[in-house]
């Protein structure tokens, strides 16, 4: 197992080295290495769970691209969703490298670079459906379906061979805006041979076809034709096909629209920037929101992941200005939940039935009101149809999708396939390709203000007080060790103080503080380190004894 030092990197070949996105859903940061030369593919954020107190967004750690910057020749942004694009504003001034992307991907991309302070950041515009040069790279942007605009596969070309680089992708025959699936240019890469598909995995363990954005206008018309008061619809921001449908479907029932949350408003704004929106009516604001009739409004928000800050999840407790549901509102979930999310998404869900609030998800209804970006297995069959590659890696997944790709492929009658790691070396060429190497990965968390690892100690010390709780004690003793005044004692997390009867844990606690000073003899108070020593472990084995946990204990000694 080698380390940074990375000896492929000097050898002769073709190399493909997930950095992110290979065992986990999210944090997308992918690499190809052809002869020394390095071209990079996304760069994407992911939802941090309650293993970081503190932490909403991870990184990729950009370290090896950092250390190996010489060879970088660019990155390529695929897509404009946030695990695809989200992590780059966050580490592009340890990059600075050359961007690529497609015309709304670049405009969502500013923005996200103006949030950071970076303004001058040089992006190559590049058309669905063109080719470029990239240092050793020939890149094809082949147009695909998604769920958000102007997504683009890789067919890249080397001197070793072409590899397909799936990135996100449907088959959806009549997307809503964009272009979809160029199957002419998947089957001419195939005809000229194609050495591997480097492909999606989200929903490899799924049955049949993804669906059409097409159907789901019409089964919002049908959702909204039952509603009679106001109606909320919360999807992914990103989704500018979605916002489409919904806006079509409430002019069919006689509703205008308008927008909740900042994340929605800013693609909105790059989606009538790159003239996506021509022909939709203008939305309503949201200071108006109050003065249309309940019954003549769908409001788009935010949240529908369980997001604690976004629109949704306020308007659920209350917490929102301007805007609130009421019994007999609707709100309808048209996204699937990424995994790991459900527990936050049903908080928002309990909140808004509590209230009376009606909620109607894809599997509450027959109408369509959902379908996924991602390729299901009949579309996956058809892509190794066209393409015939000679392996198949499969990425952009947690293992169980990861595994589910795999088998699949075998099952297609896929000659080689090999289901990476994040920092897996897999040589494509030349000889038969295998994994020959592994490096080391990280993931950083975005902490308020600063860029840090996940595995950075304040991040494992607050992990730690979620369960432990935290004892603080400070005391004064004079030059032979005898106690000045009172200690001063203070718990967070261990003591309820509107229970009367709890009051005396902390009271317990100072008495035990003096029989421990008690203890120690006169040569051991001359010493402030070891008293604060034989506190901390007495008063942690005291609360172990009498509250059955060791909370995070300090002790300060002041020698007067």
């Amino acid at each position: 197992m080698s380390t940074m030092a990375a000896d492929f990197m000097n050898e002769d070949g073709l190399f493909f080295v997930p950095l992110g996105g290979s065992e986990q859903f999210g944090v997308n940061l992918n690499l190809y290495v052809s002869d020394g030369q390095m071209l990079a593919v996304d760069c994407g954020i992911g939802f941090a769970d309650d293993r970081f107190p503190g932490i909403d967004l991870l990184l990729p750690d950009p370290r090896f691209l950092e250390e190996h910057a010489d060879g970088l020749q660019g990155m390529i942004i695929t897509h404009a969703h946030e695990d695809h694009i989200g992590a780059l504003a966050y580490v592009w001034e340890r990059l600075r490298c050359p961007i690529y992307a497609s015309p709304f991907t670049a405009s969502v991309l500013r923005k996200k670079l103006e949030e950071q302070n970076l303004r001058h950041v040089k992006i190559h515009l590049i058309e669905p459906g063109e080719t470029v040069q990239i240092g050793a790279f020939k890149v094809q942007f082949v147009p695909v379906s998604h769920s958000v605009p102007d997504t683009c596969s890789l067919i890249l070309e080397m001197s070793y061979g072409r590899v397909v680089h799936s990135g996100d992708w449907n088959l959806d025959p009549a997307p809503v805006v964009g272009k979809p699936t160029d199957e002419a240019a998947f089957k001419a890469a195939g005809n000229a041979g194609v050495l591997a598909y480097i492909g999606d995995s989200t929903n490899a363990e799924v049955n049949g076809r993804s669906g059409s954005e097409a159907d789901v206008a019409l089964g919002f018309e049908a959702e909204f034709k039952k509603c009679d008061g106001k109606i909320a619809v919360t999807t992914f921001s990103s989704n500018i096909g979605r916002v489409i449908s919904i806006v079509k479907a409430a002019q069919a029932c006689g509703r205008q629209v308008g927008v909740i949350g900042r994340s929605l408003h800013r693609m909105i704004g790059c989606a009538y920037e790159c003239g996506l929106l021509e022909g939709i009516p203008d939305f309503v604001s949201e200071e108006d929101l109050g003065l249309i009739p309940d019954d003549k409004i769908v409001v788009i928000v935010t949240g529908s992941q369980g997001e604690y800050r976004a629109a949704l999840a306020k308007i659920a407790r209350g917490d929102f200005r301007g805007f609130s549901l009421k019994r007999g509102d609707t709100v309808i979930f048209s996204a699937r939940a990424i995994p790991g999310n459900e527990t936050a998404i049903n908080v928002v869900k309990n909140n808004l039935s509590a209230g009376g609030v009606n909620i109607i998800t894809p599997r509450d209804t027959k109408n369509v009101i959902h379908v996924s970006g991602h390729p299901c297995r009949d579309e996956i069959a058809e892509m190794f149809q066209w393409l015939r590659p000679q392996v198949v890696v499969p990425v952009h997944g947690e293992r169980v999708q990861l595994d589910a790709h795999a088998a699949f492929a075998r099952d297609c009658q896929v000659p080689l396939v090999l289901v990476p790691s994040n920092g897996s070396v897999i040589r494509l060429a030349p000889g038969v390709p295998e994994t020959v190497d592994h490096i080391e990965t990280d993931i950083l968390a975005v902490d308020q203000k600063r860029v840090i690892k996940a595995t950075h100690q304040s991040i494992v010390a607050r992990r730690k007080l979620q369960y432990t709780g935290t004892l603080h004690v400070s005391l004064a003793v004079d030059a032979r060790g005898e106690l000045l005044g009172k200690a001063k004692l203070e718990t967070v997390g261990l003591v309820d103080f509107d229970n009367p009867d709890e009051e005396r844990i902390e009271e317990k606690l100072i008495e035990e503080v003096y029989d421990l000073l008690d203890e120690l003899t006169w040569e051991e108070r001359l010493d402030d380190h070891f008293i604060a020593e034989e506190l901390r472990i007495g008063l942690r084995r005291f609360c172990d004894h009498m509250l059955g946990m060791k909370p995070k204990t300090t002790v300060h000694v002041l020698r007067v």
